[in-house]
């Protein structure tokens, strides 16, 4: 393993950038910097999720080992040209998507974001997921990136959905169901 931190502060980013894997500084708000904070949050919200204490263990090793691949991917945006996601990544959360959607009842309505507490956690993630994948496609219109990377997120985020709605099952036996114009009454 490489170097180990001492100290957590270095003073280093006090002028507005930062470091990267491979030694270059860059601005703290440069599109790579943004990509690869933004996989670091989606996988914080992640561990929101896995910190509640009666969730499925099939979810929880699913959702621990994600956590190690967001890491693996942040990474990856961290050190321009490493690659650290595969194509294998994907075809991992395409088949646990299939195998927890399964068991699902097929989809009618909207789902709203909300539930119990592992639920509600989950459909955060996902949003943040989201916004991790529009991320790193801005730093992609400027730089080359690995396109492995952005499928991985976009399946991430269909996992969490469908995750989502396992949990929902789990904690309260129901999804919460978007119900059009419920609250509008015409004048």
């Amino acid at each position: 393993m490489g170097n180990r931190l001492t100290r957590i502060y270095t003073r280093t980013g006090d002028d507005g950038t930062t470091g990267l894997g491979d030694g270059n500084r860059i601005a703290k708000d440069h599109p790579r910097v943004e990509a690869y904070g933004t996989v670091d949050e989606a996988n914080s919200h992640i561990g929101m999720v896995l910190s509640v204490a009666d969730i499925p263990e099939a979810v929880r090793s699913c959702l621990v080992e994600v956590q190690h691949d967001l890491f693996d991917l942040g990474g990856e945006l961290c050190i321009p040209g490493h690659v650290a996601i595969g194509a294998d990544f994907v075809s991992r959360l395409e088949q646990a998507l299939d195998d927890f959607n399964d068991g699902l009842p097929p989809l009618k309505d909207f789902i709203l974001p909300g539930g119990g507490p592992a639920t509600s956690a989950c459909h955060v993630a996902r949003t943040v997921c989201r916004r991790a994948e529009r991320r790193i496609w801005t730093l992609a219109h400027r730089e080359e990136v690995n396109p492995e990377g952005l499928r991985y997120l976009n399946r991430l985020s269909d996992l969490l959905f469908v995750i989502a709605r396992v949990l929902a099952r789990h904690e309260r036996g129901a999804e919460v169901i978007w119900k059009r114009g419920r609250l509008a009454k015409p004048d």
